[in-house]
């Protein structure tokens, strides 16, 4: 049969709370601080994948702003080298216009010294002739 004595009851009631402060001290207190520690750490990377996260958005957003800068810049840079490069056709197209219209004047000014000297040549070799075919056909000289 089982006798409760109010001693052994006190000493089994000591030997619990020694045990429990024991358990305390050598296992549950540093399994706490383990995962006391372990909630800092994944409190502190989720702050800095966030940051990290930001970060990465905002740079991304910076990028795209600098290629739509950069694309914007380039068509600018494109379309005055394209005007440059009409102005410079025009001014290329009007000068040798400008050239060819000198050789052509300068042509038409020796063909009609040319034609002029040879209608004049003509005109005396058609009096010349001429008069030999008077000369000819009525067979006495002139």
């Amino acid at each position: 049969m089982l006798n409760i004595d109010i001693t052994s009851l006190f000493i089994q009631i000591g030997n619990f709370l020694l045990l429990i402060f024991l358990l305390n001290i050598i296992v549950y207190r540093p399994i706490r601080n383990i995962l006391s520690k372990r909630k800092e750490e994944m409190s502190s990377a989720e702050d800095q994948a966030q940051t990290l996260t930001q970060k990465a958005a905002q740079n991304s957003n910076e990028l795209e702003a600098n290629i739509s800068d950069t694309r914007k810049q380039g068509v600018r840079e494109r379309d005055v080298l394209k005007s440059e490069g009409d102005e410079e056709e025009q001014k290329v197209l009007k000068e040798t216009y400008s050239i060819a219209q000198d050789k052509i004047d300068a042509a038409r000014k020796e063909l009609e010294a040319a034609s002029l000297s040879a209608r004049d040549s003509l005109q005396a070799e058609i009096k010349g002739f001429s008069t030999n075919l008077v000369e000819k056909l009525l067979g006495r000289g002139i």
